[in-house]
Order: structure tokens, then sequence, then C-alpha cells
């Protein structure tokens, strides 16, 4: 029987924005290791996870808010919509990790594979459309490339 990766970027999921893309690179890879993380098992596994999931809530938020700010400078339609779906995304990860870090039952391989679930249909379906309306956009003279990346091109993310 053939193994596949727990979870791995597929071009599919390009919104066609070299930093966006990039950062939902860093998305799946920081899901991989955090699943990695939960495979070791023992105190050192737990401690390693916990790091993880430190270094994911950082880079998520870091995400999130880049994502964002370019959604309200090409007047996406849908941006109150997505931005309520990060909301609700980051309150149920806070929570889970609460409950984590206070031993409340929460299994790590269950969350790992929540987060994969959610970031990979987020970005095949939801950022999709900002990309869709990107690409809109531009056909349209509506925004500039200059316009759209000068931000995000010069952050770094938290790291």
């Amino acid at each position: 029987m053939k193994e596949t990766a727990f979870i791995t970027w597929k071009d599919t999921y390009s919104v066609g924005i070299p930093k966006i893309d990039e950062q939902h690179q860093e998305l799946v890879q920081l899901t991989a290791t955090l699943f990695a993380a939960c495979m070791r098992g023992a105190e050192s596994g737990r401690l390693y996870f916990k790091q993880v999931v430190h270094d994911l809530v950082q880079y998520v938020s870091f995400h999130f808010s880049a994502e964002e700010r370019l959604m309200e400078r090409i007047e996406f339609p849908g941006f109150a919509e997505h931005k309520k779906q990060h909301e609700q995304f980051v309150k149920k990860v806070l929570e889970d990790v609460k409950k984590f870090e206070s031993g409340q039952g929460i299994v790590p391989s269950t969350f790992v594979r929540f987060l994969r679930d959610w970031i990979l249909t987020h970005i095949a379906k939801e950022d999709q459309k900002y990309g869709d309306y990107l690409r809109y956009a531009k056909k349209e003279a509506l925004v500039a490339d200059m316009f759209i990346l000068a931000e995000p091109a010069k952050e770094e993310g938290p790291r």
C-alpha cells in the first residue's frame, strides 16, 4: 500500500499572488511539522507539539492579517465574510490550544487533522474567490500590481 504525505502543497491551491502562495506553503509546512510532533509521543513530543502550535498560531495571525489587508486594498466584495471565517478559525484554535495546555482532553492528532482539513479547504475554496476577483480586477484595470503588492511584499513574517 502506497504511503501518502499527511499534508502537501499542490499548485492547484495557488491563488496567483506569490507572497500569499508562499505564506500558504508555510502554513502547509507548519501543519506537516505539527503532525510529525504528534507522532513523537512521550513528553518530548508534547513539548515539541506545544512549540510548533505556538509557531503556527503566530504565523496564522501574520498570514490572516496580510491576506485581509490585501482584500481591503482590492476592495474584495467577500471581505467581511472571509474575515469572519478567519476569526472563527482563530477562536477555535485558541480554545483548543488552551484546552491542550490545561490537559483537557484535546488529542493532538485530532487537532492537527482539523487544522489540515480547514487550511486546505479554506485555501482551495475561499481564498480562490479573492484570487479570482483579483484577476478580474486586474483585467478590468481596477487595480495594479504595484498597488496590490506594495505592503505585503515588504513583510517577512513573525520569524
